[in-house]
């Protein structure tokens, strides 16, 4: 394959997903700023852009972030305050910001400087507007909290907000966050105008001076409802409370606007759906004729824009209830011009409005159904000015898919039903259906016949690419210790695929790679790929910002360039897009999401897959499912009913296989109803596999526990239970040759006959029917990949980055760093094989030439996380060392080096045990 990746057009879509998808909340005539503004610019963020969330989702290693204030000083329609930019620069160099050392360890936000009255009524003199920049961080294994500084603002900043909003006649507030943040500071204050500009990716804040100037036109809207208090969300009743251990969704299918607009309309400040543009919209010649809509969009404003058209449903309560407002399809106008019109037609599923009966409450139970009455349809740019636009009756009960009960819960709770009342509906409460009697094992009823074992035919995977053979002809050659090795993925950093990836999986043995099976490489996303080399890489918009633009073709646009980005570094999978929902504000990693809304999620995560797969590449579409909390992950279960699974938490998966073409999952780390999402046959067979008709493959998230029995302990090294259940891959095992054959129960478990051979057979032909479809497979063919780049911003993106250095690791160990030139500057990067597991220092020797007050700092990244940041001064010559500590796991892993100026020579790394127990408050 031969392709070129135009960087231009790249960044450039990049930021326009960046611009659509900004979402105004208010504008009081302060935007767009006329051109040649004169603009006070605030708070410390100004500085320190947010390019995503925390965790794997957000390590992707870029060589420049740009800044909100740096974006503004180069847009020749702003001139920026230079005597407040002095004072935040005298409070930077005063005070630097808390990044943070370790997983997992970033605050949420920084400090922020106090302002005095003088210097902001000063600054109002000088200027037409003033612009303050809020920012928040949230992420992987770190909630966010409902405290000050994290989901409340911090004292200092209310006092800035306070004080600019009072001196200046236009205040235009930022949210640089991933998460919603509390928003009662608006009635409160009163800016004139607020925006949350999410985080963008590493050229995110480029679209902000462009939006504000009105050279692009916001056009993004809330993909979650803002409420007035956090206790508001139904969900924070059951969100991480006690121990810890059980969330309740007694929430059930109300979840965000879904309860709000049943319930309490009166307890939202924005809407599902909310956002401004610079113009406004007239929607007329509206039909709705047996489901599909038509109806025509006219700019009736002065400015430029476009309009997102939703549609809602009202379905009659039924025997079963339903929320009052149900997203059914959603459009995008192109870019109107004031006075152009757009007609536009929209096809309403009725499966994006059907209820799930696990009650057997209309006789038809564990279906898909609509029930008999007047479904009405409203439609509009939000879920609560939608206005109604037609009917569609359904007379009877009408049955639109039977399925079989799975996954019903064993714990009793209750949830919520809608009570009528005069007027509206108020809160009521029923049990939830939960397991009468275990249900029978119906596995091996269900198992595909064995194929029979053949021996060695002399068949290699090539042969079955070219149709020479099938690929059951090649699996029958496959033994026993070979068919229980192929459940084992390698990572991080394995040495087989792109150096510093998350992982590789298929051809990892010596004897697979003999027969031509090639090691499939997948690295972490969403946010681009995260390559622990210090390779760079496009760090793309987070996961609520892209659904935000509510335009599911500049996403899937913006998903071909990472596909071929991905070509271009030999990954075949990306770890993503991520679709949970947003069931509660504090969800760290709720930035890596889209939505409380599962059908905005499917249809975002169908556009992203669209794009990847024009490129032969894929995402892995997590975590399946509901996985909504991070306090607790490994451990919590996650207590919901079929209905509430069925309609919320599984339908964007559900949508991601039938109508994306999903072909890998991630399972998740915690349980639902009490079993391990990354061994429950019901989860990832009868479910995901017998229900949706998925063929692609399932892998666990990485080094997840595994269990059969609710609420029985965990394990990371009993497979079986993958096997069982179908979970195709456990990521990621240290030892995957056959000499290593006892490091899991796989074999051992097989030969007991607790497993099937058929059991280990369905998966190698999951895994290896996914192998003979990659670009790793099209190397072992031969096939040339060239990808020309064309105006990078990086300098290495030509190859992907692959160490051959690699050393073993024990007690006394000594590593040879000479060959890196960090004299002149470059990272050294080198990776680690862990022969004996344990707490170790490394102790790196090193030299310089300079004096001893020179200062160079290096900062130790163990699989891109830092350690530690080590200062080296001069040595004249002569040889010191520093060192820091870390757990070594056993898997492989990426050490990179990372000097801030060169100097310094490197020598030799000397590894020296401490124990074998993790050390307190030791990086991992």
């Amino acid at each position: 394959m031969k392709a070129t990746l135009d960087w231009n057009r790249y960044l450039s879509l990049a930021s326009d997903v960046a611009s659509e998808g900004m979402v105004m909340l208010e504008n009081d005539n302060a935007l767009p700023f006329r051109k040649g503004s004169d603009i006070a610019l605030f708070g410390r963020m100004q500085s320190h852009y947010y390019k995503s969330g925390t965790g794997s989702g957000g390590m992707v290693n870029v060589n420049h972030v740009i800044t909100v204030r740096e974006a503004m000083e180069k847009s020749p329609d702003l001139n920026i305050d230079k005597e407040i930019s002095a004072l935040y620069d005298a409070f930077e160099s005063a005070s630097p910001p808390d990044n943070g050392i370790g997983w997992g360890n970033e605050p949420w936000s920084q400090e922020e400087m106090l302002l005095s009255d003088e210097a902001v009524s000063a600054a109002a003199e000088r200027n037409d507007a003033a612009v303050i920049v809020i920012a928040r961080l949230a992420g992987e294994d770190r909630d966010n909290s409902a405290e000050r500084g994290a989901y409340y603002l911090s004292e200092k900043e209310e006092d800035m907000i306070s004080k600019v909003c009072s001196a200046f006649d236009k205040t235009v507030v930022l949210i640089n966050s991933g998460n919603l943040i509390d928003m009662s500071f608006v009635g409160k204050y009163k800016p004139s105008a607020v925006l949350y500009i999410w985080q963008g990716g590493m050229n995110g804040a480029s679209a902000v001076p462009e939006v504000l100037t009105g050279n692009k036109t916001p056009s993004g809207h809330l993909t979650d409802t803002i409420a007035k208090a956090i206790t508001d969300y139904p969900s924070d009743l059951n969100f991480g409370k006690g121990d810890g251990l059980r969330d309740d969704y007694a929430e059930d299918i109300y979840v965000g606007y879904r309860y709000f607009e049943t319930f309490a309309k009166d307890r939202v400040l924005y809407p599902f759906g909310y956002g401004l543009t610079y113009t406004k919209f007239a929607v007329t010649s509206i039909e709705l004729k047996d489901l599909e809509l038509t109806f025509k969009v006219t700019n009736t404003g002065d400015l430029e824009g476009k309009y997102v058209p939703m549609v809602f449903a009202s379905c009659p309560q039924g025997k079963l209830g339903k929320p009052l407002r149900v997203l059914c399809a959603f459009s995008k106008t192109s870019l109107l011009k004031s006075g152009e019109s757009e007609d536009m037609k929209i096809t309403i599923d009725p499966l994006s409005f059907a209820s799930y009966d696990d009650s057997g409450k209309t006789e038809s139970p564990y279906s898909w159904v609509l029930e008999e009455g007047i479904y009405e349809f409203f439609l509009g740019e939000n879920a609560r000015d939608a206005a109604l636009c037609g009917t569609y009756e359904v007379k009877g009960l009408k049955v639109l898919e039977v399925l079989s009960s799975a996954f019903k819960p064993y714990d009793r709770f209750k949830r919520i039903i809608p009570e009528k009342t005069d007027p509206g509906f108020a809160v009521s409460y029923e049990d939830v259906p939960v397991r009468q009697s275990e249900a029978k094992d119906k596995r091996l009823e269900e198992l595909m016949p064995e194929i029979p074992q053949t021996g060695d035919r002399g068949i290699t995977f090539p042969d079955v690419k070219n149709g020479k053979n099938t690929l059951d002809e090649f699996i029958a050659q496959l033994d026993d210790e070979q068919l229980s090795l192929i459940v084992r993925g390698e990572g991080m950093g394995s040495p087989k695929v792109t150096t510093g990836t998350a992982g590789a999986f298929a051809g990892l043995t010596r004897e697979m790679r003999a027969l031509g099976v090639p090691a499939c490489c997948c690295a972490d996303g969403p946010s681009g790929m995260r390559i622990d080399s210090g390779k760079c890489a496009m760090a793309l918009p987070n996961g609520t910002c892209i659904a935000s633009t509510f335009n599911t073709s500049l996403v899937e646009e913006l998903f071909e360039c990472t596909g071929l980005e991905m070509r271009s570094n030999e990954i075949d999978v990306l770890l993503g897009p991520g679709i949970n929902i947003h069931r509660h504000p504090l969800n760290g990693r709720n930035f890596e999401y889209f939505s409380e809304d599962p059908y905005l999620t499917g249809r975002i995560v169908c556009a992203a897959l669209g794009g990847l797969h024009k490129y032969k590449v894929t995402g892995c579409v997590k975590h399946f499912c509901a996985n909504n909390r991070e306090k607790q992950r490994h451990f919590m279960s996650s207590n919901v009913s079929e209905r509430a699974l069925r309609e919320i938490y599984l339908k964007g998966f559900e949508m991601a296989v039938k109508e994306g073409g999903a072909k890998c999952v991630m399972t998740v780390y915690n349980r639902i109803n009490g079993v391990y999402g990354s061994s429950c046959y019901d989860l990832t067979t009868k479910i995901l596999r017998q229900q949706f008709g998925f063929k692609g493959i399932v892998m666990s998230d990485w080094w997840a526990h595994v269990g059969e029995v609710p609420y029985g302990e965990g394990n990371k090294t009993k497979h079986s239970a993958c096997v069982r259940s179908q979970n195709d891959l456990y990521m990621c095992c240290p030892k995957v040759e056959k000499e290593e054959i006892g490091f899991t129960d796989v074999f051992e478990e097989l030969k007991k006959g607790n497993i099937e051979r058929a059991e280990l057979q369905r998966i190698a032909k999951n895994v290896l029917g996914f192998a003979l479809d990659t670009p790793a497979m099209d190397r072992v063919m031969g096939e040339e990949t060239v990808i020309t780049h064309v105006d990078s911003p990086f300098a290495d993106d030509t190859v992907p980055v692959k160490t051959d250095l690699y050393f073993e690791i024990y007690d006394g160990s000594v590593a040879d760093l000479t060959r890196f030139k960090t004299v002149e500057g470059h990272d050294a990067v080198f990776g680690l094989s862990v022969r004996d597991i344990g707490s170790y220092e490394f102790r790196i020797y090193a030299s310089t030439e300079l004096s001893e007050l020179a200062q160079i700092p290096m900062t130790c990244f163990y699989t891109s996380i830092p350690l530690k940041v080590i200062t080296w001064n001069g040595t004249d010559g002569k040889e010191t060392y520093q060192g820091f500590k870390v757990f070594c796991s056993g898997q492989p892993a990426i050490v990179r080096l990372h000097f801030a100026s060169p100097g310094v020579t490197l020598k030799r790394m000397e590894a020296i045990f401490i124990c074998k127990e993790r050390l307190e408050n030791e990086p991992t």
